[in-house]
């Protein structure tokens, strides 16, 4: 028995990739992988969800005497133990603060942490790594281009555009700078199937609006928006497009430059990373423009009494020490779910998803809600007689975990007129049979009521 290498979970350069035990296993879809941005270039797997299952061990337990069927992907994504070997890399043999350390230690910390920083830029398509502002997640992110950009750039009279689709992370934050600049937040209607109407949107821009704030996937209904062709509109007008991608990078390949976004956000907990981990790309004409939006250490070349000068983007926008153990984290995800073949994982959860619907269709009284032909493995829903909260009770009893609430999603729910519903997410792990049990445990709480 060899002794594993503890440092193979984040060592700049030894990413470690899904398990190789699976390298032989047959995708289950065939398509080329993705030029770019899919990954790391000359790493492939062949992807099947087996072979995704078996490197994520709390796939593996029961709850409530069952094997847990995860189907709350949305809301978090469970991990590889290649992202769980990494993070107990780091703190047991290189845990050290990062920049400006003269030690070993912080050289090797650094080197993770900025190679992480790289790896990001590579992932979304980026030009450099200098584009990438490390965050806490979509939330905070969302939230420093609202207090930093916002501030300097909105004023009396100008419109935020934000559809009716959106998490309340790219609602609030924007009331909030709204309020403070006395701008307004114009929300945009959604169609009957849940699709931003794009005929109402061109109709609201005008040179009045400054930003659209819209995101890649919903994370209620899975509506995936046209974002090129809505930026390329909002730009015509001079207006910036924030795209809020937590939903979407785990489910299809994204690239910046492609989308021309101005700005790009995600969580790494949503990407199969740590939590307290996310990003922020900015156009670099767009990031040199931003003021700090807090202050501390990291973000400055010195400091005295009389004067404070700034560090240059990206460590302007990061205050204080990072997080670092979640960089590193996020990098060892990267590099597994990059090694897959992108292309394969986006048409297996596609296949998974039609599956799924068609299945949920033979339950009585159960209503999906949003119809929209482009959309990621997301399936809401109600039931009728059963309240959500009841139902996600009722599944979790078979060991079948889902959402159910208002999903951070109010004003697209109230589309529906209804004030909560439930919400199963799939993710590359997840099975047909796994969708055949919440199908059976629905049919079963039906039945006996």
């Amino acid at each position: 028995m060899t002794t594993p290498d503890p440092l193979r979970g984040w060592r700049p350069g030894r990413p470690p990739g899904p398990s190789p035990t699976h390298a032989g296993t047959p995708p289950a879809a065939t398509t080329p992988p993705a030029a770019h941005p899919s990954g790391l270039p000359g790493r492939r797997t062949a992807f099947s969800p087996e072979a995704a299952r078996a490197d994520v061990p709390i796939l593996h337990r029961t709850v409530n005497g069952h094997p847990l069927v995860w189907l709350d992907n949305g809301a978090t994504t469970q991990k590889p133990r290649q992202v769980i070997e990494a993070l107990a890399a780091f703190y047991g043999s290189a845990n050290s603060n990062i920049h400006r350390g003269a030690h070993t230690m912080a050289r090797e910390a650094t080197e993770a942490y900025e190679e992480g920083r790289a790896a990001v830029a590579q992932f979304l398509g980026a030009p450099s790594p200098d584009d990438i502002v490390f965050a806490r997640g979509t939330t905070e992110a969302i939230n420093l281009v609202a207090q930093s950009w916002g501030r300097a750039h909105l004023g009396p009279g100008d419109d935020i555009l934000v559809p009716v689709l959106e998490h309340h992370s790219n609602i609030v934050p924007w009331q909030m700078i709204a309020k403070e600049t006395r701008a307004r937040v114009v929300p945009v209607p959604l169609r009957p199937d849940g699709r931003i109407d794009q005929d109402a949107y061109a109709d609201l821009l005008s040179m009045r609006t400054r930003l659209v704030a819209l995101s890649h996937a919903s994370n209620v209904l899975g509506t995936v928006p046209p974002v090129r062709a809505m930026t390329a509109l909002a730009h015509r007008y001079g207006a910036k497009v924030l795209v809020d991608g937590a939903q979407a990078v785990a489910h299809f390949p994204v690239d910046v430059q492609e989308l021309d976004a101005d700005f790009y956000v995600f969580s790494g907990h949503k990407l199969f990373a740590p939590t307290g981990i996310g990003a922020l790309y900015a156009k670099p004409d767009v990031l040199r423009d931003m003021a700090p939006w807090q202050g501390g250490g990291n973000m400055i070349e010195s400091v005295s009494f009389d004067r404070t000068t700034f560090a240059p983007a990206p460590h302007l926008l990061e205050a204080g020490t990072g997080h670092i153990s979640g960089v590193v984290g996020l990098l060892a995800a990267l590099n597994w779910l990059t090694a897959f073949d992108r292309d394969a994982v986006a048409a297996y959860e596609n296949s998974l998803l039609a599956y799924a619907r068609q299945a949920l269709a033979e339950v009585p009284g159960l209503q999906l809600l949003g119809s929209a032909p482009d959309r990621i493995a997301v399936l809401t829903f109600t039931l009728a007689g059963h309240a959500p909260s009841q139902v996600a009770s009722w599944l979790d009893g078979d060991g079948i975990a889902v959402r159910a609430g208002h999903h951070c999603a109010q004003p697209a729910l109230a589309h529906y007129g209804v004030e909560s519903a439930v919400r199963a997410s799939l993710a590359l792990y997840n099975t047909t049979e796994e969708v055949d049990k919440l199908v059976t445990s629905l049919q079963r709480l039906h039945a006996e009521t």
